[in-house]
């Protein structure tokens, strides 16, 4: 027995219409992958469900910016302004350079030199020679900075040490002059009484009489 026709209007269930849009974007995206791959063909499918959640395929071989350039063109239908036109041209400009700026290191670097002509390769010579001129300018730059400051280092702590070796000596003087200057016999000595006296006014010291 067949499956009956669906009708095709918005489904009012809020969960029958989340599990029949998972299932048939599955659907949607397995045919594009299939048609991609079986038919050698340039396949390019976006999706957004109720939500705004994107899902998107594109072919292995392309991308999606390619597939609508190509329908753009193919068309006539214009789906981006000037402004989003200089946009992409300033994109694909800054990619060239950088594809540009990897092979050069990479010639730097020694590799992919066979299909170069001599002239480039002179060039490259001449631009490893300019670094490797300006790598030992840097080199001593940092050689002097460095022997500049141990210099700095040394001469501080010299003059530390110096203090140090000042403050010991008056602090040495210091205590040379207080040895010389203390006698505690002779102190003792001139503090004390040569003779005593009993007063004879003490009423237990009197004679008795």
């Amino acid at each position: 027995m067949g499956r009956g026709k669906i009708e095709i209007k918005r489904i009012e269930n809020s969960t029958n219409r989340q599990v029949t849009f998972s299932k048939r974007r599955n659907g949607l995206l397995k045919k594009a992958r299939e048609i991609s791959v079986l038919c050698d063909a340039e396949v390019g499918a976006v999706i957004f469900s109720s939500a705004g959640k994107l899902y998107d395929f594109c072919s292995p071989k392309t991308s999606l910016s390619k597939i609508l350039e190509k329908y753009q063109t193919n068309s006539g239908k214009i789906l981006w302004d000037e402004k989003h036109k200089s946009i992409s041209a300033e994109i694909d400009r800054i990619k060239k350079e950088n594809d540009n700026m990897q092979i050069e290191l990479r010639h730097l670097k020694g590799e992919d030199l066979n299909s170069l002509q001599p002239k480039d390769l002179i060039m490259i010579e001449s631009a490893l020679d300019n670094g490797l001129a300006n790598l030992n300018d840097k080199l001593m730059e940092h050689w002097e900075r460095r022997l500049r400051n141990n210099t700095m280092l040394e001469d501080e702590n010299k003059m530390l040490a110096f203090k140090l070796h000042q403050q010991d000596a008056e602090l040495s003087g210091s205590m040379r002059e207080l040895e010389l200057g203390y006698h505690p016999d002779r102190d003792f000595e001139a503090q004390m009484p040569i003779t005593f006296q009993v007063q004879p006014s003490h009423p237990n010291l009197q004679d008795n009489n």
